[in-house]
């Protein structure tokens, strides 16, 4: 899967609308380390200012809402969970769009978008502390209800925007793109990205006993509540990172997981690592499908919706037959 990935980065970086010669790709690439070869100017300034940032971009969201997306549905032991269970995907929007209405800028727009993505969040997290119930159960329940009220402020905003500038702005974003991706949004996930991906990796034996329910990871030793924690926060991290640079984008942190789980089993210390490499890859044939099958970029959500549905049924048949 590697090397499939390598592979699909160097084709994604030959494809596009000013060239789709591999050769000059690879000349820009072997200058780069130093060789003495021909070199269109054009090329380079595209494949490392336009092309190169948005590949990288696709990849990493592709792992991380793909890494979110095992470990949420592991932990709260639902193959239907997927990354926006806590209301990220609503609270993301939600902030976007303010951002939006305020009439701010790209980089504005993002940070307005993790911000909100994070406060909801907080605010499903916090739900089953007032009530005192801190179970799995009351924590999904939480999510809907937050992420239901935050849909509702959405709508509330999109009622109120003007309509051919601020209602239209909010809409694309919803629908998923990376054509605005420069390096600094590359910069600004990388950390939460590395760091995050880190510790769930890290945890991942924990996260198959968290598996097992509650008592009998307490049974064998694991701080249930701790791990549990942590690992939320940093799958909320995750994809509050992703979802404030893409806007948002479906199907892949609730696909990506059975595929993987399909390949190589249950047994997340092998299913979350190759969950990142068939996320990133699947993001980077949707992202390059959405920049080079049309003369007008597709929004990536139509794209994953297309694509991911008809693959999901497949994957919930092949289940079926093996449970038959």
């Amino acid at each position: 899967m590697s090397v499939l990935l390598f592979f699909g980065v160097f084709l994604s970086l030959s494809l596009g609308r000013y060239s789709n010669d591999p050769s000059k790709v690879l000349n820009v690439l072997l200058a780069r380390f130093g060789a003495n070869v021909n070199v269109d100017p054009t090329m380079e300034s595209i494949v490392f200012n336009v092309r190169l940032p948005r590949i990288l971009a696709s990849v990493m969201i592709g792992a991380m809402l793909s890494l979110s997306g095992a470990v949420y549905q592991s932990v709260f032991r639902n193959p239907l969970v997927s990354p926006d269970l806590l209301g990220v995907s609503s609270g993301a929007a939600v902030g976007a769009a303010a951002a939006i209405l305020l009439g701010a800028g790209l980089v504005t727009r993002q940070l307005f978008a993790f911000i909100g993505g994070m406060t909801a969040v907080l605010i499903t997290s916090l739900v089953p502390r007032i009530l005192r119930n801190r179970s799995n159960m009351m924590l999904v329940l939480s999510g809907i209800i937050v992420g239901g009220f935050l849909s509702s402020v959405l709508a509330i905003m999109k009622f109120v925007a003007e309509e051919q500038t601020e209602l239209s702005s909010i809409v694309f974003w919803q629908m998923g793109s990376l054509s605005s991706i420069l390096g600094r949004e590359l910069l600004a996930i990388l950390p939460v990205f590395l760091i995050c991906s880190s510790l769930l990796l890290m945890l991942s034996w924990r996260i198959n006993i968290l598996a097992f329910g509650d008592l009998e990871a307490r049974t064998l030793g694991v701080n249930v509540r701790q791990v549990r924690g942590i690992v939320i926060v940093c799958a909320s991290l995750l994809t509050a990172s992703a979802v404030s640079i893409s806007g948002t984008i479906g199907w892949i942190g609730l696909v990506v997981p059975h595929l993987g789980r399909l390949i190589v089993g249950s047994d997340n210390t092998r299913t979350m690592p190759l969950a990142i490499l068939i996320g990133s890859l699947f993001m980077l044939l949707i992202d390059t499908l959405a920049r080079t099958v049309s003369s007008v970029e597709i929004p990536l959500s139509i794209l994953t919706g297309f694509v991911g549905a008809p693959l999901y049924a497949f994957l919930l048949y092949k289940q079926k037959t093996r449970l038959d």
